[in-house]
């Protein structure tokens, strides 16, 4: 086959889109911060002194200029893939020597991702080693990064290429219907990685070990005991093994929850500032914020899976980039990975503000299992302050890369009336 595949006009457009909408929200983020680099909010005048906003501003223009870079980067490479003809030769040359093998089918798709992924590690170095470490926030070593990749590619290909290989299996056992079928393995995956994640996965990365006894640790029981909210155990994970940003989460369900904080956030905050931390992802739980994420998960999943069915069934849709293996499935997989983000991001911002929401509605719970806004506040002031966050960010760029709304709209709405929900609900 010669290497002149053709890229349809919408796929192409598509891709394109995605790239004008990112050049474009960078560039108003990039304005919007750079014209009030000397102007600190009314509201954190006495807060945040005018240097360190000046330092945000700066922080802000970095990463945009350098995402704006890697998107540039990513777009020419993904149409010039498209255009090459390399998809559909490479698989005619591995795959449609044995079409039925469905390993061969998982393991070229695993290895076109691989390679596709590949290019972008010098990005993903320069901003970790330059920019990151530029403002002061990379902690980590070049053998961690490296091992980080290495543990992760692993992991990937552990994992993906045999759940590909039954993905591609289910086509030859159940006929049309098959995506149904990959569709209800890949949930009883997820929910199964939910519960071995923190046992298995996770300390390959990161060290994790028991919150010390003393008055932090009293302090988050009373918390867990007062808003009905229990864990197996409360640990810590070394995050300033990479970096000095901190952070506060939950892994596993039942009684196999444990929280764990990054032993940046106990650095970084007081005793209060923690526990009103805690408190806002006790929240998420007991609002049942993560069950309507899960589920939202698997609904989003099974549109998704369904529209690969619907893809792969259309011979139209796999001839027009080239293959002519028309009624194969795995081109239909690799075309529908390659091409879901360029739809994605233009639905992103209906997930923000739901994600907002949740969030405005966890700190509210916060603000109410601890007494007060007071120590949630002045805990958020201090990581966007040691974080370098963008305090005024764009509207429009809010929109569609903020899950979590600004400092000055958290603290607005933490100053309201205390919320009608209650911490023991």
């Amino acid at each position: 086959m010669p290497l002149a595949a053709f890229i349809p006009i919408p796929a192409a457009a598509l891709v394109l889109a995605q790239f004008a909408g990112t050049a474009v929200l960078e560039s108003l983020n990039r304005n919007h911060a750079f014209a009030r680099r000397y102007q600190v909010p009314d509201a954190f005048r006495d807060v945040i002194s005018p240097e360190t906003h000046a330092r945000s501003v700066e922080y802000t223009l970095a990463k945009s200029r350098h995402h704006v870079l890697a998107a540039a980067f990513e777009t020419v490479l993904l149409l010039l893939v498209l255009a090459s003809g390399i998809l559909p030769t490479s698989f005619e040359r591995w795959v449609a020597a044995d079409p039925t093998s469905a390993w061969r089918g998982a393991a070229w798709i695993a290895g076109i991702m691989m390679m596709l992924s590949l290019p972008s590690l010098p990005f993903e170095w320069w901003e970790q080693f330059r920019i990151e470490a530029q403002f002061g926030f990379n902690t980590t070593t070049a053998a961690t990064w490296i091992a980080d990749r290495l543990k992760g590619l692993v992991l990937s290909l552990a994992l993906g290429v045999p759940l590909l290989a039954l993905m591609l299996a289910t086509v030859t056992w159940v006929g049309s219907l098959w995506w149904l079928w990959a569709w209800a393995g890949m949930v009883a995956v997820q929910v199964t990685l939910l519960f071995l994640a923190p046992v298995l996965i996770l300390p390959l990365f990161n060290r994790f070990t028991p919150l010390p006894e003393g008055g932090l640790r009293d302090r988050l029981l009373a918390l867990g005991q007062r808003t009905g909210f229990s864990a197996r155990t409360i640990q810590v994970m070394d995050g300033s093994k990479r970096s000095r940003h901190a952070n506060a989460f939950f892994t596993g369900f039942g009684r196999f929850r444990k929280i764990v904080l990054f032993d940046t956030l106990i650095a970084q905050l007081t005793e209060p500032e923690i526990e009103s931390v805690l408190a806002h992802e006790i929240g998420h739980q007991q609002l049942r914020h993560i069950p309507q994420r899960v589920v939202w998960g698997v609904v989003m999943l099974l549109a998704g899976f369904g529209a690969m069915g619907w893809l792969a069934a259309q011979p139209s849709f796999i001839a027009a980039f080239g293959f002519q293996s028309t009624t194969a499935v795995a081109p239909a997989l690799v075309l529908f990975i390659l091409l879901v983000p360029a739809v994605l991001f233009w639905t992103s911002p209906m997930g923000n503000r739901w994600s907002r929401t949740h969030e405005f509605e966890a700190d509210a719970y916060a603000r109410e299992a601890v007494g007060s806004p007071d120590p949630l506040i002045s805990a958020l002031r201090k990581l966007s302050e040691k974080n370098l966050s963008n305090l005024t960010p764009h509207p429009a760029y809010s929109a569609f890369h903020y899950s979590h709304p600004t400092l000055i709209e958290r603290e607005a709405a933490l100053s309201r009336q205390k919320p009608a929900s209650h911490p023991k609900s």
